[in-house]
């Protein structure tokens, strides 16, 4: 399969240009049938891949795939060569278990997406996309180079752009296609400024030969830190961290799906997928590390709090989304890099189910979003409330669901690392609990606050979209068990995640743990237990007693209004960066138009005087110099021309009167 592997990001790549090309021809099953095949064929290929590797001795697990030669090597001077880019591709343990999640959930929400986009006139343009997104991100996971991973770096951006800003006509999809983009941008500088520094210390661009040069010390440690953290902050726009999370749930005006696909399961986790990567890197920068941590517990809470009172069933899902990525990079940032990736796997089942699920109710609603007009819907949607009841004990922690396995690793560490960190992920978890919780009560449960016409139309979906909610509700309960913690039994397991990840990740000094058996059930114990007590507390606010849920918002307003207006970040944004931007561009159009085109305007203005004063001349001066004298030698040789008479008499009385005026005056002057 080595020679295989660029396949894998290729095949997305021709169904984009088919869909692209073709597609607005072809019937919609066909487009359907494309799109689908394609990213199930790069599932195949995927597991194939994935298989042989696993064949191979722990230590050698690495395939290598070198298609073609990008950039060829240039003379840097004194016989040295300089940059060199292939187009590598390669595999190894930890980004075979992304390519198995993006092609898996990808495909799942690509035959999702017939039933859910079945009625859009833009079918086609929506799977080209959608094509050209899974081509991007499996270049990302698979490039064996930043160049290379540079390339779906900036291609899930772009692809981003398009799918969120999908209804381009609507102003809102069209300014949070743009605000998704800038934003990355922003990020994508420091990313671009790390890279180059990397380059310019190592001479390479290749992930492989730098991590070995890291690990062996080359480096000073002041450039290790600074490119960590010109990385991370490339990350934090990517994954949507603190203080470039704000595209992230604007982006909730494109598709369901697409918030799925894109914000839930694999673009977002991009920027984890990275740190993790470079994580020989990072663990020689304790410094870089803490700020990880620090940076995701923030985000983690920050966005879990602005969960609590938000009424869009897709916004809490979204700073959901945002929460969990704290999550993810809290757990980097304390050296557990494998509960990392563990944590992004099992968030993409859960999330994608959770997002897909309000799909399912947003498409029945007729694309109501509002869980203040829903309620009661667990009678009309059984299937859907099932699915999503899936999701909702695995993102809360419940005990042997997905979420309880990944959270309580990522809990473990950080105990290890900080206790206070510890603190803030456990109440962090907490809230995610309460939130979930409270969507549920105001989506399913209670009595009904749809108007009657809506209700009279809800309908469940179509099987088409039923189907990859109920795989996704099977991943989301039980793809904890890939890595069940050695506290229970794990190290008896033939398969665990950690133990498959080791030989891709670093493993820094502090992470090693050496904490008891008791103090790890314990902390088990009281994570789940809060977890528990906040769903059956969360149940009984929003289910058995509303009214009581209705007093303490009124109890609490103030504190509401704060959460439900998300602290005036977005406000803030605009007063102090985005207004002072468009002050710096006024300023600067004033410039151009009154001071750079007063300059112009005056030269020109100069110019035209001075060619008046130019023609002026010419025409009075020098051209009235010729014509005076062309005048007066035609007047006098007019007179002249009488005095040639031809007459010889005349000419004799010329000469008689000559003589006569010479004689007198000859006489006079004697």
């Amino acid at each position: 399969m080595t020679a295989y592997l660029w396949l894998i990001p290729v095949l997305p790549v021709i169904g984009f240009l088919i869909n692209g090309l073709i597609g607005r021809r072809l019937p919609k099953r066909a487009v359907a049938g494309v799109a689908c095949g394609v990213v199930l064929a790069s599932f195949v290929l995927s597991a194939l891949a994935v298989t042989e590797l696993a064949g191979m001795p722990e230590d050698q697990r690495y395939m290598e795939n070198r298609v073609a030669t990008w950039v060829p090597a240039v003379d840097a001077g004194g016989g040295q060569k300089g940059l060199a880019v292939d187009w590598l591709f390669t595999l190894d343990p930890l980004s075979a278990v992304m390519i198995l999640i993006v092609t898996g959930v990808g495909f799942l929400i690509h035959v999702y997406s017939i039933g859910y986009m079945g009625e859009d006139p833009g079918f086609w343009r929506y799977f080209t996309y959608l094509n050209l997104f899974m081509a991007m991100m499996l270049t990302l996971v698979l490039g064996g180079s930043f160049a290379v991973m540079f390339v779906g770096w900036e291609g899930v951006g772009l692809c981003s752009y398009l799918l969120i800003g999908y209804f381009y006509w609507k102003p809102d999809c069209a300014d949070a296609g743009r605000k998704a983009f800038i934003t990355n941008r922003i990020g994508d500088l420091a990313f671009v400024i790390g890279t180059l520094t990397l380059f310019a210390w190592f001479g390479t661009l290749e992930f492989r030969p730098i991590l070995q040069a890291v690990t062996a010390g080359q480096g000073p440690a002041w450039v290790l830190t600074a490119v960590a953290i010109c990385l991370f902050i490339g990350a934090c726009g990517k994954s949507a961290q603190i203080p470039l999370y704000v595209w992230l749930p604007d982006a909730m005006a494109g598709p369901t799906p697409v918030s799925a696909l894109i914000h839930a399961a694999t673009m977002v986790t991009a920027g984890v997928y990275m740190v993790c990567r470079l994580s020989p890197l990072y663990v020689m920068s304790p410094t870089a590390l803490t700020i990880v941590a620090v940076t995701g517990a923030a985000t983690a809470l920050f966005a879990a709090t602005i969960g609590l009172a938000q009424n869009d069933i897709k916004k809490v899902l979204a700073y959901s989304t945002v929460s969990q990525l704290g999550y993810m990079f809290l757990a980097a940032g304390v050296g557990a890099f494998s509960g990392a990736i563990f944590h992004l796997m099992t968030h993409a089942f859960f999330k994608a189910l959770l997002f897909l699920g309000s799909g399912a109710v947003i498409h029945a609603l007729h694309h109501e979003q509002d869980m203040m007009k829903m309620g009661g819907l667990k009678k009309h949607l059984p299937t859907t409330y099932k699915v999503f009841f899936c999701g909702w004990i695995a993102i809360s922690g419940f005990p042997f669901t997905s979420g309880f396995f990944s959270k309580d690793e990522i809990l473990w560490r950080a105990f290890q690392w900080s206790p206070v960190i510890w603190a803030v992920a456990a109440f962090t978890a907490v809230l995610t609990a309460f939130y979930m919780t409270r969507l549920m009560g105001l989506t399913f449960w209670g009595r009904t606050r749809m108007d009657h016409h809506t209700e009279e139309h809800v309908h469940e979906v179509p099987g088409v979209m039923k189907r990859p909610l109920i795989t996704l509700a099977v991943l989301a309960l039980l793809g904890g068990f890939l890595s069940v913690p050695a506290a229970l039994g794990g190290h008896w397991m033939p398969f665990t995640l950690e133990h498959w990840l080791e030989p891709s990740l670093a493993h820094p000094e502090h992470a090693e743990g050496h904490g008891s058996a008791a103090a790890e059930y314990g902390l088990m114990f009281l994570s789940s237990a809060l977890a528990m007590l906040t769903m059956w507390f969360g149940y009984n606010l929003y289910h058995k007693t509303p009214e009581k849920a209705a007093a303490w918002k009124q109890r609490f307003a103030g504190i509401y209004e704060v959460l439900k207006n998300k602290y005036w970040v977005d406000e803030l944004y605009d007063a102090v960066v985005i207004q002072n931007f468009y002050r710096l561009c006024r300023a600067a159009y004033s410039l151009d138009v009154r001071v750079v085109d007063g300059l112009v305007h005056l030269v020109r203005n100069l110019t035209i005087g001075f060619s008046y004063l130019s023609v002026f001349w010419d025409t009075w001066v020098v051209d009235g110099l010729v014509n005076l004298t062309g005048r007066t030698i035609r007047t006098s040789s007019g007179a002249l021309r009488k005095v040639q008479t031809g007459f010889i008499q005349s000419y004799a009385s010329a000469m008689v009167f000559g003589m006569f005026v010479l004689i007198c005056l000859y006489m006079y002057v004697s």
